[in-house]
């Protein structure tokens, strides 16, 4: 077995600290340019919580081996945990304005707190449902999605400011964490290191004797219960884990978004927070790679992008645009022809790194090499 060195986690910051950089260049070069305002800062603020919540539901599915459909509601507590949190800050002064650093450490806050809160139902929901298995865990969870938005829309607590129905009026987002176009400008920082910081956690968790625990119950649970490792424990504390992200990802939605209504997380939204829109990015990318995990959810955020605003979407004739009149039907779709024709999605389950990169180049040259040499002493023999 080969000895770990820090090598690749040394590469991979380097990396993450150029891409701050030319994003700060990118900013001060072009904060100005209106659509670089109206258009790609948005863009990114959503592409953040989807890799997010994407990479947290492939911990669950592709590392755990087991199929969950209420990702969306781990992600509903966060949003509005985030956000009722966030106006008991600014009601009680801790804030007046969206900028200063008391703002930023109400920010972070709010973050955390929406995961750690996201985390503690996912344990509470995590122990008795991962009892089941299989179709029977799909419908338990797609049943406690269904319940969490049941449950905000009737919070007594959270009917102050225009969320007696589960909806969030202007006064929210004038006093509290709802960003506007100049505030997502400003704070687009927040949600790149965020993101990034989940994904070296996974990335780091996946790694350690807890990923390679997890990969042992999907492959095969009753040798890795013979073989010592407490499938329940690590079933328990994954769902919890993956738990937290989604919540940290509700967080950066309700950031985002200039509306925070439950309707967008039931399983019946025909927008991006559904869950047939997150399954699709996991087996899209690849079950077991985080990697494929952050691809796919640029690529479907892409897409659904132009059902809602391509020109050339809507210029389709007939029977192709009736199509896609109906998102769920498109990921729909998608979903079956990535089953049939790449079953195990766009990566697999490969990582990529710089360092694996290389190796892989390497590797490449020396077989290359290896199949040259052979051929010549083929030749000299003949």
């Amino acid at each position: 077995m080969k000895k770990r060195t820090g090598k690749g986690y040394i590469i991979n910051t380097a990396v993450i600290a150029v891409i701050i950089v030319a994003f700060a260049f990118i900013k001060s070069a072009f904060g100005g340019n209106e659509q670089f305002r109206l258009i790609i800062v948005p863009s990114l603020w959503q592409c953040c919580y989807l890799i997010i919540l994407a990479a947290s539901l492939n911990l669950i599915l592709g590392f755990l081996g087991q199929l969950s459909l209420g990702h969306c509601g781990f992600m509903a507590i966060g949003a509005y945990a985030a956000a009722l949190i966030s106006l008991a800050f600014q009601r009680a002064g801790v804030f007046t304005e969206k900028a200063g650093p008391a703002f930023v450490l109400v920010l972070i806050g709010c973050i955390l707190a929406a995961g750690i809160l996201a985390a503690l139902v996912g344990l509470l929901v995590g122990i008795p449902a991962l009892r089941l298995k299989g179709d029977y865990l799909a419908i338990i969870t797609l049943g406690f999605g269904m319940i969490i938005v049941n449950i905000i829309n009737n919070i007594p607590f959270a009917g102050q400011e225009g969320l007696s129905l589960g909806s969030a009026s202007a006064s929210l987002y004038k006093n509290g964490l709802g960003f506007g176009t100049a505030s997502k400008v400003t704070y687009l920082w927040v949600a790149l290191i965020v993101t990034l910081i989940c994904l070296t956690m996974m990335f780091m968790f996946i790694r350690s004797k807890y990923g390679r625990a997890i990969k042992a119950i999907r492959d095969d649970e009753i040798a890795a219960s013979a073989s010592g490792i407490n499938t329940s424990y690590y079933k328990i504390f994954t769902f919890t884990f993956s738990a937290f992200f989604a919540g940290i990802a509700g967080a950066l939605y309700a950031c985002a978004n200039a509306t925070l209504s439950t309707s967008s997380f039931a399983f019946t939204n025909g927008g991006i927070l559904n869950s047939t829109f997150i399954v699709v990015m996991v087996v899209l990318g690849g079950m077991g790679s985080l990697t494929g995990s952050v691809v796919s959810a640029i690529v479907m955020f892409f897409v659904n992008y132009q059902i809602k605003n391509g020109l050339w979407v809507k210029s389709l004739p007939g029977f192709l645009g009736g199509i896609f009149a109906y998102p769920m039907l498109v990921y729909a779709i998608i979903l079956i022809a990535v089953i049939m024709f790449r079953p195990r999605g766009i990566f697999g389950t490969y990582e990529f790194s710089l360092l694996n990169f290389v190796r892989d180049i390497k590797e490449h040259r020396a077989k290359k090499a290896l199949q040259k040499a052979g051929n010549k002493e083929a030749k000299s023999n003949d």
